[in-house]
């Protein structure tokens, strides 16, 4: 393989033929819960799942096992119960925020109106502990309970922080943990938790999916500026539409003081285009970046904590991929 290799295209090498059959496996739990419902909360379901994704918090759960394990019924009923979680967190945002769009494709609220849109998110939560119970582990439902908590009080300092162009970075770093990190973090910890791995090794698995989670938003964040709309499925200036104060912004309302005087006015296409242009010509996406390869880093001393039962390289070349996210 050329040395230019993508992360991604170096992991489908070397791996993904080891976790393909898992990672099917999963998606045809998924579709059973959507089956299940029957009626127009499956059709909405199905729907949220039809949209894709990259499926990268299961895959998670399936890496922190040890190397060499097999993976088995505890482990799947992890991996499927993160995937719905995130799949419930998705419809519940798109609710909140309006959106019509998501990987470029409706969304159920534009095509079922959010009474249905909730319905179903509310049914892929429950559908996601009710999976979780096939773990026989109270500690793995804790550890997800736990994460759903934070999810819903970092969606709500995210709606306290809207237009919070004074937002300082560590309530920005704190939002990030519970509205995004946190999910990386307990996709690793349960796959080590319910493989038998040591208690050194499931924390070090959720320090490495916090700073993971943590790469991967700033990466978001960024894209949000500066990535091609078609390849990420939503406008250029989400973020900004909504009132959603990300570091990528702050940091370019550092260096270009003009910044502030366009966000206090009326934000049309026109407009958020300017911005967009401004921030990219600040450079602070490129700081940024910085600040994502930071927490790539960190994952790095994280992933050597667990180097003795846990391939590593696979993980790191995960890791890779919040550091390069381009899309």
């Amino acid at each position: 393989m050329s040395a230019a290799a993508t992360p991604l295209e170096r992991f489908k090498s070397a791996y993904w033929s080891r976790y393909a059959g898992d990672m099917a496996e999963c998606e045809r739990r998924l579709s059973a819960i959507s089956a299940e419902a029957g009626g127009t909360l499956g059709e909405s379901c199905s729907l949220t799942l039809a949209a894709g994704g990259k499926r990268l918090r299961p895959l998670l759960v399936f890496l922190a096992a040890p190397s060499g394990a097999t993976i088995g019924e505890a482990q799947q009923a992890a991996a499927a119960a993160v995937e719905l979680v995130h799949m419930a967190t998705l419809v519940h945002d798109d609710v909140l925020d309006g959106a019509e769009l998501r990987r470029g494709k409706p969304t159920l609220m534009a095509a079922y109106g959010s009474e249905v849109s909730s319905t179903a998110g509310d049914y892929l939560f429950a559908s996601a502990f009710r999976m979780l119970t096939a773990a026989g582990s109270p500690r793995a439902v804790s550890i997800l309970a736990q994460t759903s908590l934070d999810l819903s009080l970092g969606e709500l300092a995210q709606m306290e922080q809207t237009g919070d162009f004074e937002l300082a970075p560590e309530a920005y770093y704190e939002r990030c943990r519970l509205k995004a990190a946190g999910l990386f973090s307990a996709s690793c910890g349960l796959g080590a938790l319910l493989s038998g791995c040591s208690g050194e090794t499931i924390a070090a698995m959720d320090e490495f999916g916090l700073h993971l989670g943590l790469a991967f938003q700033i990466a978001d964040d960024i894209l949000d500026f500066a990535g091609d709309a078609g390849a990420i499925g939503k406008r250029a200036g989400a973020d900004l539409r909504d009132g959603t104060v990300t570091l990528p912004l702050l940091m370019a309302m550092e260096r270009d003081g003009s910044l502030r005087g366009l966000l206090g006015g009326k934000l049309t296409d026109e407009a958020i285009a300017e911005i967009c242009r401004r921030i990219q010509a600040s450079g602070a996406l490129d700081e940024e970046r910085k600040e994502a390869l930071e927490q790539v880093w960190h994952v790095g001393e994280a992933l050597e904590a667990s180097a003795g039962e846990v391939d590593i390289g696979r993980l790191g070349l995960i890791a890779e991929l919040g550091g390069e996210r381009r899309g």
